[in-house]
């Protein structure tokens, strides 16, 4: 049986966790409104691409573009998101779970010889990914880029797909992400990032205005020019998400921690009432004894 020296120590050291995972929690959800406010500041950017490509498209005009040129997928890049940091509960996990059933379709619909790269972004993600890595299934870590990757990084990783893409290095290029939809909810997304298909211009609801317009110098330059700014708002896009996602699933990790220490903190301290209470019942029979003695 533990002795009050020995509950009263695990007692001062519980309720410090208690106090530990609630800062933490409060960090992190400040953390997450911050990528909120992020997301909401890059919506309107990539809407206003999307209404241009809306009225590209409208319009009466022959457009190509490397970009989006389908060819025989023969090697995929996979891009993963995941957390550099722990503490974020089943996060890193699920989405590795994701990775390998993505994996396992692609053996099925694209035959068991098709070459896959994968890119993890996020430290947790590149360890995993290197212990699948074979014949068929590398991994190539980019230097630089990581879950708090912003800006001018995620400009640098997307140039670096996309030149993998146009030199023929890659076939395809799809992401894989948790897509933020609350504290309590985040859902796996796999998107095709290249090449760029139609329906890609419509998920963030850009519409075209049906106006006439006179395009200089043409459509199929300001189409050529406007694609790769398309695909950058797209990866800026999937990193905050990816961001606030990870903050998320941080913030409801503390919260069940912070529970469970409260929980135990109860147990130890009635426990703890209990085993002092015997000792003062026990003195006072000694102290009884020796009067009737």
């Amino acid at each position: 049986m533990a002795t009050l020296r020995e509950l009263k120590g695990r007692i001062g050291s519980v309720a410090s966790s208690e106090k530990i995972t609630g800062a933490m929690k409060m960090i992190s959800s400040a953390k997450m409104h911050k990528a909120e406010l992020a997301l909401k500041r890059l919506l309107p950017f990539r809407q206003q691409i999307e209404t241009i490509l809306g009225n590209l498209l409208s319009a009466d005009a022959e457009f190509s573009s490397p970009l989006t040129e389908p060819r025989e997928v023969k090697r995929i890049g996979l891009v993963v998101l995941g957390s550099d940091d722990g503490l974020c509960g089943a996060y890193n996990v699920n989405i590795f779970k994701a990775v390998l059933n993505r994996l396992e379709e692609y053996r099925r619909t694209l035959g068991e010889n098709v070459d896959v790269v994968i890119y993890p972004v996020g430290r947790k993600l590149d360890k995993a990914a290197h212990k699948i890595a074979g014949e068929h299934l590398k991994v190539a870590s980019v230097f630089g880029v990581n879950s708090k990757t912003e800006g001018p990084g995620v400009k640098r990783f997307m140039e670096l797909l996309r030149n993998d893409f146009t030199s023929g290095n890659l076939d395809r290029v799809d992401v894989m992400y948790m897509n933020f939809q609350s504290v309590s909810r985040q859902r796996i997304r796999a998107e095709q990032l290249l090449p760029i298909i139609p329906q890609s211009f419509s998920a963030g609801n850009g519409k075209a205005l049906c106006r006439p317009y006179i395009f200089e110098p043409n459509a199929s330059s300001i189409f050529a020019a406007v694609l790769p700014l398309f695909l950058l708002a797209m990866m800026q896009e999937v990193f905050v998400e990816n961001r606030a996602s990870e903050q998320a699933a941080r913030i409801m990790a503390m919260q069940s921690a912070n529970d469970n220490a409260k929980k135990l903190l109860e147990q130890l301290q009635l426990e703890f009432n209990k085993l002092r209470q015997q000792s003062i019942t026990t003195e006072l029979l000694d102290i009884l004894g020796g009067q009737v003695k």
